[in-house]
């Protein structure tokens, strides 16, 4: 009996998803959290440095993804890769940690974030928050519920908006800073850092870098993805590198590496320095665009893997349902959306976010070691595209992730104690289900 149900379609060009990687990786931290790393450095020159060093190492597991992507051009990202290599129960605790934890949560958060500067560029009162943020989620589930098509036409908007603001802030500061640029990467005399502090500044740097993988979660929509996939990893990541770079010199020129380390909001403190009250609300909207187009990708990746884990059986199967004339999973979208609301109103995300974070990147070293599983089973068939440097680039890759995990815990031993139980948490409950399934019956 063949399968009749719909599946998706590959509307995705280049352009559209190497969209997704800027957008999926350019969210609010870039605005926001330079100041911690400024705090762990000793000169601007050891900043750009670090901003850099984390580039090349994300560089890394983004042709590790390019490969794998285009040896499994499907839905799902990891939990395809999981589940193939490792089996269904590592998948299943992908799917449990990052479907129904993180993306909802990181969607939540960042919706909230979005609600911030919007209220404070239109000046809505504190009260008006939680609203707009539920708000935003419903109108990008909303706007999904159409296709990928429309879905990606939005997402293309808000990331010329997003690269608009760059541009904006990059621009206001050489104008602010002119005359005195070399200052920018002088030392400081007022944050000393020790050695160690570097590789600490290394964390927040691969946190902002974060992001890279959605467009994986939506390879099966993608055009020619043997060809696509490397290419527009490639090419986004590339830009995103030369935005963080020009960014991060922008805060240098304009508030110094002191008065970087000193700001909560660097990209308003410098939009204010130049242009006063109106110069910090035309940020606050640069920021409210780039936060709104992150958030509708992590709608549309992570609804594809809650959809991908329905089809196999491994969540309710009506949220694995295609609708027949959108191509999109309607169900996954609300059922992720819905649960995003709620968190968002609950104002219980920040935890979440915080329980998941070693999760999140124990899950991306398994994700890029399933490479070394696909080259020894398929070692004789011929790959449409190999990372280059095999197998050092992986290798490096889950070392420098690993890495990031020990630190994490040994910064943040009770976050990172949550963390693996979360995941662990999701054991006993798998085998439930399967118990539950196998009562049930063929479906």
């Amino acid at each position: 009996m063949t399968d009749t149900s719909p599946s998706y379609l590959r509307r995705l060009g280049t352009w559209d998803a190497a969209a997704i990687v800027i957008g999926g990786v350019i969210g609010g931290g870039i605005f926001r959290s330079t100041s911690t790393v400024a705090e762990r450095t000793s000169s601007g020159a050891e900043l750009l440095l670090l901003w850099a060093i984390g580039g090349a190492l994300t560089l890394a597991g983004v042709l590790c993804y390019a490969e794998l992507g285009a040896r499994r051009p499907q839905a799902g990202g990891i939990y395809i890769y999981l589940r193939e290599a490792f089996g269904q129960l590592p998948a299943f605790l992908f799917g449990w940690t990052m479907a129904l934890i993180n993306y909802p949560g990181s969607v939540a958060a960042v919706a909230t974030t979005f609600a911030d500067y919007f209220c404070a560029a239109v000046g809505l009162p504190l009260p008006w928050v939680k609203p707009v943020a539920a708000a935003a989620i419903l109108f990008i589930v909303g706007v999904n519920f159409f296709g990928i098509r429309a879905g990606s036409r939005m997402l293309n908007l808000f990331t010329v908006l997003k690269l608009a603001a760059i541009a904006m802030l990059v621009a206001a500061a050489l104008v602010l800073a002119r005359g005195h640029l070399g200052m920018a990467l002088a030392p400081d005399p007022v944050h000393q850092a020790r050695p160690w502090d570097f590789l600490g500044a290394l964390l927040p740097v691969l946190f902002t870098y974060g992001g890279f993988h959605y467009l994986n979660d939506l390879a099966g929509e993608v055009r020619e993805p043997q060809r696509t996939l490397p290419r527009a990893l490639g090419l986004g990541l590339a830009a995103v590198v030369l935005c963080y770079l020009l960014v991060n010199f922008a805060y240098l020129a304009g508030l110094g590496h002191a008065g970087l380390a000193a700001s909560h909001a660097p990209a308003a403190d410098l939009m204010h320095k130049l242009f006063g009250e109106a110069g910090a609300r035309v940020m606050a909207i640069g920021i409210a665009c780039s936060t709104f187009g992150y958030c509708s990708i992590a709608i549309a990746g992570g609804a594809r893997v809650l959809q991908t884990m329905g089809a196999d059986g491994m969540f309710f199967r009506a949220v694995g349902r295609i609708d027949a004339r959108s191509r999109a999973p309607q169900v996954a979208l609300a059922v992720l959306g819905g649960w995003a609301i709620v968190l968002v109103l609950s104002g219980s995300f920040g935890q979440l976010l915080n329980y998941t974070t070693v999760g999140e990147w124990l899950f991306h070293a398994f994700g890029i070691a399933t490479l070394f599983w696909y080259r020894r089973r398929f070692a004789t068939e011929p790959a449409p595209y190999r990372v280059p440097f095999y197998p050092v680039l992986p290798f490096l890759f889950v070392l420098t992730v690993l890495g990031v995990i020990a630190a994490t815990v040994f910064d943040s031993p009770g976050d990172a104690g949550m963390s693996l139980l979360l995941v662990l948490v999701g054991v006993p409950v798998y085998l439930v289900w399967r118990a539950w399934q196998r009562r049930q019956g063929p479906a």
